[in-house]
């Protein structure tokens, strides 16, 4: 290039670096539906506890809700056969997956569906989202709710309703407060969101609630969307899923990371009853421009996660049985404190309200749900997640713990050798899953001290 052509370019770049504002403040340029969003706060505490871990701080991480428990060997062993697997496979997934997904469902939650309802994405998740961007409509939040459903729709630009629950009614929704919303604009378009067992507080809506939430849901032809990425973690096994109690307008959300432990792989499936086939092809349209496919060997291995197996029926057996133990232990725990708590029905969450010790704790200085986990990070080294994120009040004391800070191998390989006639006692905790266990009678501890 000329010394004219270069000097020429040069002055281009210059002003086209005007004219689109490079040199104004970064936050000015960025889409106002983006501005001022910050992380994902459950990965944010995570990456904090790390650094203070590293820093040589005795830190109990109970931010972050990942499964501890390795993925299942058989489906290890899969990935490693499949890891040849190269090509672009459908972008609703691939056939075979479909096929042993629907049929999973089928035999699991008593959904009648075929491979053509089903749609495989890389984590629910990014489901979430196409979903909110083809769907035009209100997203409608009961609230404690998972961090990342109202920030998808701010970043959309959708409208945002918080419906706000109750711990007197186990945190769940109810059918009162979505027909009074509904009533209100009977013809706008929503669409609900369930999460049950729910992340944050554990609980879960009962087959009687589900019920009448279907009616109300029917009545104003809402679309719900039903997260139960954590329903076969139901520390009883008594799931109840809501698409067969309104098939016509469900659209049903799982995937690998709760339940066998593959967070990391990234595999979400949606399944929708046959008369929201319109939805699901837009929002493959919308997939085939964006992520393309998900992951050809992870797809592959995960055929057999969703085939009847009596490896993984074990599994999950074990997992669910860990997990019922540590949640009563630590309801106990709880118990010799003034803090209202429910137990968990399943996942591996409890939301604590500290409203009991709010005169001691604004002595402190502390008088939301932020400032007591900060306080109690500092003070303790307990890591957890304030209310607030999850769409609470912030001066309300809430906040979200996951007991997932243990080794989940090593209790997996301890729990086969406890007959299932004897309970997961203390002695097996204090062993193998002392990490929620001890963080939580420190927590206590710390309570009474206030």
């Amino acid at each position: 290039m000329d010394a004219d052509r270069e000097d020429l370019m040069s002055s281009k770049t210059e002003e086209t670096t005007e004219a689109i504002g490079c040199d104004l403040a970064p936050g000015l340029q960025l889409n106002l539906n983006v501005r001022g969003l910050p992380p994902s706060a459950t990965l944010a505490i995570n990456e904090r506890s790390n650094r203070q871990s590293k820093q040589g701080a005795d830190v109990y991480k109970m931010g972050l809700g990942q499964s501890p428990f390795p993925v299942p060997d058989i489906i290890v062993d899969e990935l490693e056969r499949n890891a040849f697997q190269k090509d672009y496979l459908p972008v609703k997934g691939l056939l075979a997956l479909r096929r042993a997904v629907a049929e999973h469902h089928r035999r699991t939650f008593g959904i009648e569906c075929t491979s053509d309802d089903v749609l495989i994405g890389p984590g629910s998740k990014v489901l979430m989202f196409i979903l909110q961007l083809v769907y035009y409509g209100d997203i409608v939040i009961p609230t404690p709710a998972w961090v990342s459903y109202a920030p998808q729709a701010q970043i959309i630009g959708r409208q945002i309703r918080f419906l706000h629950t109750h711990g007197k009614n186990g945190w769940c929704l109810t059918p009162k407060q979505l027909d009074e919303l509904c009533r209100s604009d009977p013809s706008r378009p929503r669409i609900v969101v369930l999460n049950y067992p729910s992340n944050p507080t554990g609980t879960t809506y009962s087959l009687q609630a589900l019920q009448k939430i279907a009616e109300v849901a029917r009545r104003y032809r809402v679309i719900l969307l039903s997260d139960e990425i954590y329903g076969k973690l139901h520390h009883e096994g008594d799931h109840h899923s809501i698409l067969p109690l309104y098939p016509e307008g469900t659209v049903f959300s799982g995937g690998l990371s709760k339940w066998c432990g593959a967070g990391g792989w990234r595999l979400g499936l949606f399944v929708f009853p046959k008369c929201l086939r319109w939805l699901q092809d837009a929002m493959a349209v919308v997939a085939s421009e964006t992520f393309t496919s998900t992951s050809a060997p992870i797809q592959y291995a995960a055929i057999s996660a969703f085939q009847k197996r009596e490896e993984i029926d074990q599994y999950l057996y074990q997992v669910k049985r860990i997990l019922r133990s540590i949640g009563k232990k630590l309801i106990s725990l709880f118990e010799t404190t003034a803090v209202d708590v429910l137990s968990p029905h399943g996942g591996f969450y409890l939301f604590p309200d500290f409203k009991a010790y709010g005169e001691k704790l604004q002595s402190l200085g502390i008088t939301t749900s932020y400032a007591f986990c900060e306080h109690l990070l500092k003070e303790t080294g307990i890591a957890i997640l304030p209310g607030m994120d999850f769409g609470r009040a912030p001066e309300e004391l809430t906040a979200r713990l996951a007991y997932v800070n243990f080794d989940g191998k090593e209790a997996l390989e301890a729990a086969a050798q406890v007959p299932a006639s004897f309970p997961l006692d203390d002695n097996f905790l204090y062993s193998h899953c002392a990490g929620p266990v001890v963080a939580v009678e420190k927590l206590c501890k710390w309570l009474k001290s206030l």
